[in-house]
């Protein structure tokens, strides 16, 4: 004949638990060398990042070159204060790489309001020498060889700078289709000079020419402006990254909130592939952040969304992490609570070969054999969490007697393990109810049925 018995755990020890499971939700964060890690791979991103500029900028100095005198020198002026704004700027994501805690955008921001002032000055300058060489037509219109010759100089330049745009600055990101209507310009142009009309087609050259220019120096600004956000969005992801390394294993901590010596806490084992989960969308955010062709609008959704998310959902894994090694232990706390109370009242003992954790994984159940030497009467305890993560822990102890025992003895059992819980300060929800006892096993009542007695958190059988 069997008995089995269901003791369930209240929200107090939950609770207890909780608040010091939550503890290791906030994941480490000020430390030095996680710091200094995240300085290093942002500084390598932003060197990465700023080569490509570098060498970009060296290619259009080389096509500059090719441009006629007319046009070479202000092109080249304009091309100097690009590369001077390049190097401010790389200087400063170079400094303020890793600084995680401090608010490092307000210079950033102050040199990015520098460039939108260079750039509004270059414009205006731009278009002021437009009007001085539009001048230059009713000159030409009784000189038709060097009218010609001006035309077609002009729109080689404007070749030179379309070709330069098309092949060098992702035009298609920022503005698409503005290339193409200003080589449709560049086209009606020459075939108002093919009519022997340089005058009309001199003037759109020279604004085709230089609405080109403007081109080129809109999109380096939109380009600049996209260092500076993957730079934000890399060094996000870079921290989320650092930390979920730097949280891999945890010192777990007493009572005493001190750490318990020899004693971790490996997160990537107790949260069951929510950690890895973790690392593996970060090297996903990160590659896109990575990836030139990441517009900012992206970068910034990865910056201010993504990181967060992924760094909220680090701080959950190690938190749950902590909290299933905790109630691990627990339950091996409390078999030997049951298992220690047994010997007393019914003399049965631990039977240690066939007690443990289920398939020996410390993150599922734990059994408890006890045998009567006397009788061969066996006692079998589990300890297990109702549902992954539940806040319900349950004890179940089912007797296997070769001889009657009574009902009586059943309940006296349950009552004296119910108390030494109880003495042991472990917070118990409702008393034990009488036993079902059926022939060759048992069933246990569930809450509303009879012979079962509901609480709040669970029913005591």
């Amino acid at each position: 004949m069997s008995g089995r018995k269901r003791i369930q755990i209240d929200e107090s020890e939950w609770h207890r638990l909780q608040r010091k499971a939550r503890q290791l939700q906030a994941v480490k964060r000020d430390i030095p060398r996680l710091v200094a890690d995240v300085r290093k791979q942002t500084r390598a991103d932003v060197d990465r990042a700023f080569a490509t500029v570098q060498a970009r900028q060296r290619r259009q100095d080389a096509a500059i070159d090719r441009l006629s005198d007319r046009t070479r020198q202000i092109e080249a002026d304009t091309n100097r204060k690009l590369r001077d704004q390049a190097q401010r700027l790389h200087q400063d994501l170079r400094e303020t790489a890793g600084r995680i805690e401090e608010n490092a955008r307000q210079r950033l921001d102050e040199q990015r309001r520098e460039a939108e002032r260079a750039l509004a000055a270059e414009r205006a300058e731009r278009r002021a020498e437009t009007a001085r060489l539009a001048q230059e037509i009713d000159a030409f219109k009784a000189d038709r060889a060097r009218a010609e010759d001006t035309v077609r100089a002009w729109l080689a330049d404007a070749r030179t700078m379309a070709d330069l745009i098309d092949g060098e600055l992702p035009h298609d990101r920022y503005v698409p289709g503005r290339l193409d209507r200003l080589r449709g310009r560049i086209a009606t142009a020459d075939a108002t000079a093919g009519e022997g009309r340089f005058d009309a087609a001199l003037a759109v050259a020279q604004e085709t020419f230089h609405e080109l220019s403007d081109l080129r120096v809109d999109i380096e600004q939109r380009e600049f402006e996209r260092c500076l956000a993957q730079k934000e969005a890399v060094e996000a992801l870079v921290q989320v990254e650092a930390l979920a390394e730097d949280n891999r294993h945890r010192p777990v901590v007493g009572p005493d909130a001190r750490p318990v010596p020899d004693c971790t806490l490996d997160v990537v084992h107790w949260s069951e592939g929510e950690f890895d989960q973790v690392l593996h969308e970060t090297a996903e955010a990160l590659s896109r952040a990575r990836d030139p062709h990441t517009g900012v609008q992206d970068l910034r959704v990865l910056r201010d969304e993504e990181a967060p998310r992924l760094e909220r959902g680090l701080g959950q894994a190690v938190e749950r992490a902590g909290m299933r090694q905790l109630t691990s232990q627990m339950r091996v706390n409390l078999a030997d609570v049951v298992a220690h109370t047994l010997a007393e009242v019914a003399y049965y003992d631990l039977v240690e070969e066939e007690s443990g954790y289920a398939d020996d994984d410390e993150r599922g159940a734990f059994h408890a054999r006890l045998r009567n030497a006397a009788n061969g009467n066996e006692i079998r305890v589990e300890i297990v969490q109702e549902d992954k993560d539940s806040d319900q822990c349950v004890i179940r102890v089912e007797s296997s007697d070769h001889d009657v025992t009574s009902e009586a003895e059943l309940r006296n059992r349950a009552d004296a393990v119910h108390r030494a819980l109880r003495d042991q300060g472990v917070p118990l929800g409702l008393e034990p109810s009488a036993p079902t006892v059926i022939p060759g096993g048992a069933r246990i009542p569930g809450p509303g049925e009879p012979g079962s007695r509901a609480g709040r958190r669970g029913a005591g059988t």
